[in-house]
């Protein structure tokens, strides 16, 4: 099984070239320049050379390196894709997706500037996004990652943030369910509120509660949260190493069932116990 972490994804605006040099010290699995609500538009140019700048000058180790582009609808998009699409990057974000003829012509517009083999990366932040979902996850086998966009989603459907997030529940359980039946992953809305870490960290339970592979963040002070959130402890990693002893037993004596410390093991919990020790090896090899 090969997974990779994303516990944690900071946003870095990439108009500011200080942040963007001390994300390469952050304990963040995956970094998103933003070229698009993180910069006016009169930086939009600035923005974009910079980042490039920084994509190619290195140095951010382990770090997965996402470029958060303009839509293909407004005057920045193309050029923001022609500038990245050939970067040493991991995948390209797109905002405010909501049809998988949209997501078929972003692949083509990426294809135009040289990414032909870059992964994409969507954004649910729209009512027509969240309802469509399912035929956006399953429209292209680029597509690796869908990122809830939770305040515009909020802003659409003139909604109330709320702590405990219920009046949008139903949104995120529904793109959860269309991201496992695509195969892909899934990151959370971020949490705007971001010096209170304890309504962060409740959120983040949340999210982690309903499926969510990470975090998406806007500060550095989030990280240590999330990473502890949607990451497993040591006593997790112990416990499914030795899931995974008793159900190998059982399975050599032809059982299709093991009993571990009075609990009763089956093929699904010996496959959760798959998953973690392949997110703890993950993290091992960095």
């Amino acid at each position: 099984m090969s997974i990779k972490p994303r516990r944690s994804v900071l946003y870095m605006p990439g108009a500011n070239r200080r942040a963007m040099d001390k994300a390469r010290t952050l304990d963040c699995d995956s970094i998103i320049f933003d070229l698009e609500d993180a910069v006016a538009e009169s930086a939009k140019g600035e923005a974009r050379q910079a980042v490039a700048q920084m994509i190619r000058e290195g140095g951010y180790g382990y770090r997965e390196l996402i470029v958060r582009v303009n839509g293909l609808d407004t005057p920045w998009g193309s050029d923001d894709i022609a500038a990245m699409a050939q970067l040493p990057i991991a995948a390209l974000l797109f905002p405010k997706v909501e049809t998988a003829l949209q997501v078929g012509d972003i692949a083509a517009a990426v294809d135009a500037a040289g990414g032909g083999s870059l992964p994409l990366w969507l954004m649910i932040e729209t009512p027509l996004g969240v309802l469509d979902v399912r035929a956006v996850a399953a429209s292209s086998p680029r597509i690796e990652v869908l990122v809830m966009g939770t305040s515009d989603l909020v802003k659409e459907l003139r909604a109330e943030h709320t702590p405990e997030r219920h009046n949008i529940g139903y949104a995120l359980q529904h793109c959860v369910l269309a991201a496992r039946e695509a195969g892909v992953d899934i990151l959370d809305g971020v949490h705007l509120d971001f010096r209170n870490s304890e309504s962060f960290a409740a959120v983040c339970a949340q999210g982690k509660a309903i499926g969510f592979d990470g975090k998406t963040l806007i500060h550095p002070s989030q990280i240590e949260t999330a990473n502890a959130t949607f990451g497993f402890s040591e006593d997790a990693v112990v416990d499914a190493r030795a899931v995974m002893a008793v159900w190998q037993e059982a399975q050599a004596a032809g059982k299709g069932v093991a009993v571990l410390d009075g609990r009763l093991i089956e093929n699904l919990h010996a496959a959760e116990a798959e998953r973690v020790l392949a997110f703890s090896a993950a993290l091992s090899e960095r």
